[in-house]
C-alpha cells in the first residue's frame, strides 16, 4: 500500500487538512484519519460514524431467543409429562434461560460486528509511533502519481496557521 500522511498536534490542523485534502478532490474514502482519542466535536470525528451495530445487536438477540424457545419447546413436547392440567411449556422454568441465551445472542452479534467492523486481524493500515503520543494523523492511502503534489500540499498548508 502507498500512502502520504503527516503528523499534527492539533485538531483545528487535521481540520483543516481534511478540508483541503477533499477541496483538492480526494476521495473520502482515500483519507485516512488515526488519533489515539476521539475528537467527536470535529468535522472529521463524524466520518464513518454511523454502524450497524444496534441492529446486528438485536438480531442477535432475536435469534437467541427464538433457538432457545424452539429448543425447549421442542423438548418438552418430544418428552410430555403430566402436568395435571398445566401447560407444557411453562412460563415461570423458560424464563431464566430465555433472558441468558438472548443476552448471549445480542453480545455475540455485537462483539462479531465489532470485529468486522474495527478491521481486526486484517493487518495494519496507516500508523504512526507517535500517534500513541497524542498526535494525530492523516493521510492518503494509494494516491495517483499526479495527485501527490496536491496531496503535499495540502498537508503542509494545514500545518501553517491561517489568519481570516
Amino acid at each position: 500500500m502507498k500512502a502520504i500522511y503527516a503528523l499534527y498536534v492539533k485538531p483545528d490542523q487535521v481540520q483543516r487538512a481534511v478540508d483541503d485534502l477533499q477541496a483538492a478532490g480526494i476521495a473520502d474514502a482515500q483519507i485516512e484519519i488515526v488519533s489515539s482519542e476521539p475528537f467527536e466535536q470535529y468535522a472529521f470525528g463524524q466520518r464513518d460514524h454511523e454502524t450497524w451495530m444496534p441492529w446486528f445487536a438485536v438480531t442477535g438477540a432475536v435469534i437467541g431467543f427464538s433457538a432457545i424457545y424452539a429448543l425447549m419447546n421442542y423438548a418438552q413436547q418430544a418428552w410430555p409429562l403430566n402436568t395435571g392440567g398445566m401447560p407444557i411449556l411453562a412460563v415461570y422454568p423458560v424464563v431464566v434461560p430465555l433472558f441468558e441465551m438472548t443476552m448471549l445472542g445480542a453480545v455475540l452479534a455485537t462483539v462479531g460486528t465489532l470485529a468486522v467492523t474495527a478491521r481486526l486481524g486484517r493487518g495494519g493500515g496507516l500508523y504512526d509511533p507517535e500517534v500513541s503520543d497524542g498526535k494525530i494523523l492523516v493521510g492518503v492511502t494509494n494516491p495517483s502519481e499526479s495527485d501527490i503534489p496536491v496531496i503535499e500540499r495540502s498537508l503542509v498548508s494545514a500545518q501553517i496557521k491561517r489568519i481570516q
